[in-house]
């Protein structure tokens, strides 16, 4: 015989005799129209509770006074929904947990979430969360809404999700009780309205009186279809009647700042921003290009409020020279609800835990990029689909902390051009896949170092979407800018004495910019400094040829795909390309080729057009609006004059080292106090670093290596890299060939950051026979990495003038002492060419400092 459910009282006989009693496991939703109907019911139920010393959780986080009192067996817990949705959450479900099975749940009323999270989704989707475990854990929990307050959708999801759901009206002075929902239970008058009286609960029989109660009911409530739209859309139409001047500047002034709060984020220097630069017919523009609700992300927010600066501060220059975007944002809040359509918080609540919080977010990184959208999400897309046609699209992360004041993100968080052929259905199916990749980037492991590092773990960082045009344009099946850059307003690595870092520096390509933000094997963005835009960083012609672009980076219509294509290449098959502007033909090297051999220096362009002050003149303007420097991604868009249009795509404060006080730099240092000195080739500002410890790669040694045996080393440097508990403890100079984080292992050592996250200075040393690529890493994503974490770095050319380094030092002194190879991490014997090849010193003992004058473009290693 099966067991019978335990009944649960209401608190109320007469109820419970309607409802056929309260189980266990029954999620109760108190649909009301005054916050003392819910407590009407509360209060008994509570007393019930306790008479059975069962224990009660009470969750407290209302704007509306308390709805139960301090008592035996009552627990009462505040929770700040100002935190976030997650926070809010991560807490509930935590407490849920903790309490385990068998406790009686009270939540203040669900509808003063709204204040805290500006749309009624997230309470959808919270309750969605919650109601399963409690009803997993044998609860029985209490919920209060206001009625009218909550859209469609929103009440729909509540519905399915809950057991039990039951309206409080009122009408001629009585007050009505009608079950809508209760789950594995019937009779034939349950869920008629039930008038009460007392502790009875008489359904309402008669057809005629239930007509009139209906109609008495939709007299005194008024409602209206605005009334059942979502909160997030209600508070637009309210914008939408100001601007059309139906309210006072009090009121506006009131809602605007509601929406700054809801929209742009948290960082209070970038909402700032928002106040002097947004105005509320700005953010009704952008809502009607918004897909979901919530914050557009740091991304976004940074497009956006470097277009208003700019338009702002010289609207006819600016409209000559400034792209129109017609960007779409998907907000936020598509994110979570992203991870609750597809069945994975409690695997989120797994992976926000110190335990699981790598080893859960690798499955569940793969799970996330095979995920599906919520319908309504898919319906929005489709529209915007249609309102591109078959243009190429970027999906953009846009982050709640990405693109902040500190906090870069740079690279961390993926971007995917989708070229957007095929049929509707296909293009759908496109953007959704790279939606999913975009969203599962969050969890990826450079992403969970980069935060952990950063103490930002515990933080809420919901993933918006910013969907953007591809700037360019057709040439043949090949689709892709004329030119594409990285600019930053404070040059920190000029190579050249009399450069202003002030002056600002650019990184140029021709074709899409991914060359200009990331270190790309073998290949060279244009390194431009805005003061001096016809000097470079090169020794001679020969370095001038081997260190340019010679790949671009393109979309092709045909194959619908990303493409990387030989500029020869390209050059050869007859495509009209922008040349005329970006390169300059090589004749040393046709002449001996018998063929025309283009070079991307972009010389034509600096020389000749207005690129150079145009762009010198955006920096500087974002950078005096934002009180700080800036780093800005773009495309260019050149006409036959030579006239360029700016795309102005990305713009964020830069993160930089900055420039401390004049440092006191030695005269001529002897050469056996010498370790290394170059003549510029450095970031970081001025320093003045005394080094605890030296981990050295040898070039001669690391070159005979084989490529398993490279890789080794890598994983060496970050077993060293792990030893360190705290850089200010032991500052820790780390030096070898080639390119550092590269992943070809004949460049240089192929590390991930996270393997020198704690080093203090970086030292690359062009010994590996070609020679290092001075590429300057600066606007690109490792640069990001090395500034934010405060590390400096250094360029070392040994063969050229101005350049030293003499390994030999470390065995000639007697002070340092050299430490023993960590245990390998793969448990695999080292090979002793592998042990050879990296060494590592304690040098406290002889006074190894390193020194640097940005000014002199001096840096010395020495000890003293």
């Amino acid at each position: 015989m099966p067991n019978t459910p335990e009944p649960v009282s209401t608190g109320f006989s007469g109820l419970d005799t309607v409802l056929d009693g309260l189980r266990i496991g029954d999620n109760v939703v108190w649909r009301v129209e005054d916050i003392e109907d819910y407590r009407r019911f509360v209060t008994p139920f509570v007393a019930a509770a306790a008479a059975r010393e069962r224990s009660i959780i009470y969750l407290r986080f209302g704007h509306h006074a308390p709805l139960v009192a301090p008592g035996p067996h009552i627990q009462i817990i505040e929770i700040d929904a100002l935190r976030g949705f997650e926070a809010f959450t991560r807490h509930v479900y935590r407490l849920i947990t903790d309490h385990g099975r068998g406790a009686f749940y009270v939540f203040d009323c669900l509808s003063d979430l709204l204040s805290a999270w500006a749309t009624d989704l997230m309470v959808g989707n919270l309750f969605r969360v919650v109601c399963p475990y409690l009803y997993e854990l044998d609860t029985v929990a209490y919920f209060g809404l206001l009625a009218h307050r909550h859209s469609h959708t929103t009440m729909a999801h509540i519905r399915e999700t809950t057991q039990v759901l039951i309206d409080v009206r009122r009408a001629d002075e009585a007050r009505y009780v009608q079950p809508v929902k209760v789950w594995q239970r019937q009779s034939p008058t349950l869920f008629l309205p039930h008038i009460q009286d007392d502790g009875r609960f008489a359904p309402v029989i008669d057809s005629c009186n239930a007509t009139r109660l209906q109609a008495d009911l939709e007299r005194r409530r008024g409602e209206t279809a605005q009334r059942q739209l979502d909160y997030w859309d209600r508070l637009f139409l309210d914008a939408a009647d100001v601007v059309a001047g139906e309210a006072d500047s009090d009121h506006q002034g009131a809602l605007l700042e509601r929406l700054y709060q809801a929209m742009i984020g948290r960082d209070e220097r970038m909402i700032g921003l928002a106040r002097r630069y947004l105005s509320l017919r700005d953010l009704l523009a952008i809502r009607a290009r918004m897909i979901g609700s919530g914050y557009l992300g740091g991304k976004a927010v940074g497009m956006l409020l470097a277009r208003r600066i700019l338009c702002r501060q010289d609207p006819a220059l600016w409209a000559r020279h400034l792209e129109p975007h017609d960007s779409f944002y998907l907000g936020s809040d598509v994110y979570y609800s992203f991870l609750v359509h597809n069945g994975w918080w409690p695997r989120i609540m797994r992976q926000r835990t110190p335990e699981g919080y790598f080893s859960e977010a690798r499955s569940l990184h793969a799970d996330m990029r095979q995920g599906r959208l919520p319908d309504e999400v898919q319906l929005e897309l489709a529209r915007m689909l249609d309102y591109f046609g078959q243009y190429p699209l970027l999906v953009r992360s846009s982050s709640l902390l990405e693109d902040g004041f500190g906090n870069a993100f740079a690279g961390k968080y993926e971007s995917i051009f989708c070229v957007n052929q095929g049929s509707p259905e296909q293009r759908l199916a496109e953007l959704e896949s790279a939606i999913c990749q975009v969203f599962a980037s969050t969890l990826s492991d450079d992403a969970l170092a980069y935060r952990r590092q950063r103490g930002l773990e515990d933080l809420e960082e919901p993933m918006a979407l910013l969907l953007q045009r591809v700037s360019g344009r057709y040439h043949g099946s090949c689709y892709f800018p004329d030119a594409a850059g990285v600019g930053v307003s404070r040059n920190a690595f000029v190579w050249e004495a009399g450069m202003d870092p002030a002056a600002g520096m650019v990184r140029l390509v021709m074709g899409l910019g991914t060359r200009a933000v990331d270190r790309i094997e073998g290949d060279h963005a244009c390194v431009v400094a805005l003061d001096r835009p016809h000097k470079r960083p090169f020794r001679d012609a020969d370095d001038a040829r081997q260190f340019s672009q010679h790949e671009l980076d393109l979309l092709d219509i045909g194959e619908n795909r990303l493409r990387t294509v030989s500029v020869r290449q390209l050059i050869r098959s007859g495509l009209d390309l922008p040349l005329r502007w970006c390169a300059e033909l090589d004749r040393e090297t046709s002449e001996r080729a018998r063929d025309p051999v283009w070079r991307l220096t972009f010389a034509p362009l600096l020389r000749e057009t207005a690129f150079v002050p145009l762009l010198r003149r955006l920096l500087q303007t974002l950078e005096t609006a934002y009180d700080y420097p800036v780093d800005v991604e773009f495309t260019l868009h050149l006409d036959e004059a030579g006239t360029p249009t700016f795309n102005l795509v990305q713009c964020r404060p830069l993160q930089t080292l900055g420039v401390s006080q004049r440092v006191e730099m030695p005269g001529e240092v002897p050469e056996h106090r010498l370790l290394f000195a170059s003549d510029g080739h450095f970031m970081g500002g001025n320093i003045d670093q005394p080094l605890a410890r030296v981990i050295q790669v040898d070039g001669p040694r690391y070159s005979a290596l084989s490529q398993s045996e490279k890789f080794a080393v890598a994983r060496l440097v970050g077993q060293f890299n792990c030893q360190i508990d705290r850089r200010d403890d032991c500052p820790t100079l780390l030096i070898g060939p080639g390119r550092w984080g590269t992943s070809t292992p004949e460049l240089g050592v192929p590390i991930r950051f996270a393997d020198i996250s704690q080093v203090a200075i970086l030292a690359e040393v062009a010994e590996l026979g070609g020679g290092m690529v001075p590429d300057l890493s600066f606007g690109s994503h490792f640069f990001q990495d090395l500034v934010e974490s405060r590390i400096a770095y250094v360029a070392l050319f040994p063969h050229a003038s101005g350049g030293r380094y003499r390994p030999e030092w470390l065995d000639d002194q007697p002070a340092p002492i050299r430490l023993p190879l960590p245990d390998n991490p793969d448990d695999e014997p080292l090979t002793p060419a592998v042990a050879a090849a990296i060494r590592a010193w304690d040098v406290r003992g002889c006074g190894l400092r390193v020194a640097a004058d940005i000014l002199s473009q001096r840096l010395v290693c020495y000890s003293f």
